[in-house]
């Protein structure tokens, strides 16, 4: 008598199961479906097979048949293959294996599921940022001192602060920068003292079908984070102006005056493809910086794709919230594609969101904050003739050249960016220039097979609401790339929360440790007493 093989109905429905997910992947889609309507699908195959189905080994009153199953949604998604999108990227890879950044296998981020996210506009590791220390979510209070009391009043009043702010925005163009790339003309560290550095840069990496749908390299994230560090902090290991603290005494939170040591940390960077934002603080006021958050909007390829978009970053500086918003919009110089930079700008400005906070009480738009700046390679163009743009350029006619300016055309027909402001421009277009030289793109004859690109001022930088005046707006003269990097520098007003209902804040009032200087009068935190030891000497941290 035959010996009959308990294993085999098992066996065959492990198969039906491996060919279910053979199929699915074959077709290039991701399916989502509910546990009960799988297990219905490999009930079907067992009763066609004469196997019956799992709900024969539950007991009676658990059974279900198939009929009386809920309906549920089934999302097809379809990434198109290889061959398709290379008419859409020229420079697709051939294996999806190319597309996994080196050192970075680990991930194991398949390529349907990744460039499936970014079709849905899935914020993809859009939650993290990296930091050098962890913000808090509460504020410091000036003192210890204070004792809560049910049966007294707690009053608060708020003062005002200013605080300069240094805003530039760069398109490097895809060019890595070297480890000896002198940045001190750009971030202005000889001439002037500020207390917030907001710096956004466009295409940090070739904008090709590797990058654009693949994953992030953090590697050159960190590398532009390391010259900034070198810069800004530059004479930080001079310490003379920096009192030591006897042990266990507080350290007092000074305003930055002549002769102290530089001492800037990195509150938030985040990249998106080729945008970049990078923050930087006093290391004394990021104790008052709270809830730092980011949103990332594709505007690319198939109007999601992050070869055009932005970055935004927010976080609330004692009282007052902050957005600063970082675009790479459509190129394109030719009539009508200005409107693609609109539909972009509209995006940019309706998609992006920040988290409420647990109080529910956060600004969740660009617009809901106190203090908005908006920076970036906007690319609009100037509708003149090619001839006579250059001829204006060298002839330094600004005031006709702007007139036919496309952002400001655009912006006084009503058509983007209502009630935002610009300060005037007095520089010479910042786009688009030969590498390593100060002559404009086509300037230069028998250079055949170039496209001709008429100079432009692409690169702005935008402010909407009060609070802000802007004291400077120009431009500067690095040659690393194709454009040449803007900046301005504001101060904005803070509202800074105070009370009357303890000694300590006697102690702490106007009356002393007043500030001899305007800008320290605003600096920041120049009255506030708190232990700071072991906050100093804490090391990065990525927040996730």
């Amino acid at each position: 008598m035959a010996r009959r093989n308990h294993s085999a109905p098992y066996s065959r429905e492990k198969n039906l199961k491996t060919k279910c997910r053979k199929r699915e992947m074959r077709l290039g889609v991701t399916t989502a479906r509910s546990q009960m309507e799988k297990q219905a699908i490999v009930d079907h195959g067992r009763q066609r097979q004469g196997l019956g189905t799992n709900l024969d080994r539950h007991p009676t009153s658990q059974r279900r048949s198939s009929s009386n199953l809920p309906p549920s949604v089934t999302l097809l998604i379809y990434v198109p293959p290889f061959n398709a999108l290379k008419q859409i990227l020229p420079s697709l890879p051939r294996s999806s294996a190319a597309i996994m950044p080196e050192k970075e296998q680990q991930v194991e981020v398949l390529w349907p599921r990744l460039v499936a996210n970014k079709l849905l506009r899935r914020p993809v590791g859009s939650n993290s940022f990296v930091a050098d220390l962890p913000c808090s979510d509460v504020l410091l209070e000036p003192s210890n001192l204070d004792v809560l009391d049910p049966k007294r009043p707690q009053k608060h009043l708020k003062d005002t602060r200013k605080y300069k702010l240094y805003v530039s925005t760069w398109n490097v163009g895809g060019v890595l920068p070297s480890d000896d790339l002198n940045l001190e003309e750009w971030l202005d560290v000889n001439n002037d003292r500020y207390d917030i550095y907001v710096l956004g840069f466009q295409e940090i990496v070739p904008l090709n079908a590797k990058t654009v749908l693949g994953a992030e390299k953090r590697r050159i994230l960190a590398q532009w984070n390391s010259l900034v560090r070198t810069t800004l902090n530059k004479s930080s290991s001079n310490l003379e102006g920096r009192k030591e603290a006897k042990v266990g005494e507080k350290h007092r939170v000074y305003p930055v005056k002549e002769g102290f040591a530089r001492d800037f940390r990195c509150i938030i960077s985040k990249q998106m493809v080729g945008v970049l934002v990078s923050v930087w603080a006093r290391h004394e006021l990021q104790y008052y910086i709270r809830h730092p958050s980011v949103s990332c909007v594709g505007c690319g390829v198939m109007g999601c794709l992050g070869n055009k978009g932005s970055v935004s970053v927010r976080f609330c500086l004692h009282e007052t919230s902050f957005c600063f918003v970082c675009c790479h919009l459509a190129s394109g110089g030719r009539k009508g594609d200005e409107m693609n930079r609109n539909s972009d700008a509209v995006d940019v400005l309706s998609r992006t969101s920040f988290p409420r906070g647990p109080s529910l009480d956060l600004p969740h738009n660009i617009l809901d904050h106190d203090r908005v700046i908006l920076l970036g390679d906007l690319n609009y163009r100037i509708s003149l003739p090619e001839a006579m743009t250059r001829s204006l350029v060298e002839q330094k006619q600004w005031d006709i050249l702007l007139e036919r300016d496309q952002l400001r055309t655009e912006v006084s027909r009503g058509r983007v960016f209502e009630d935002w402001q610009e300060g005037a421009i007095t520089f010479s277009p910042t786009y688009k220039y030969y590498p390593n030289s100060d002559k404009y793109y086509g300037c230069i004859q028998g250079q055949k097979g170039e496209k001709r690109r008429a100079p432009a001022w692409c690169d702005r930088i935008l402010w909407h609401g009060d609070g802000l005046k802007q004291k400077r707006y120009d431009r500067c003269e690095s040659r690393l790339s194709d454009h040449r990097p803007v900046r301005a520098v504001f101060t904005a007003s803070v509202d800074v929360r105070r009370s009357f209902n303890s000694l300590g804040s006697f102690f702490l009032s106007e009356r002393f440790d007043r500030p001899d200087d305007e800008h320290a009068n605003g600096g920041g935190g120049g009255r506030r007493s708190i232990n700071v030891d072991a906050l100093r000497s804490s090391p990065r941290y990525d927040v996730l």
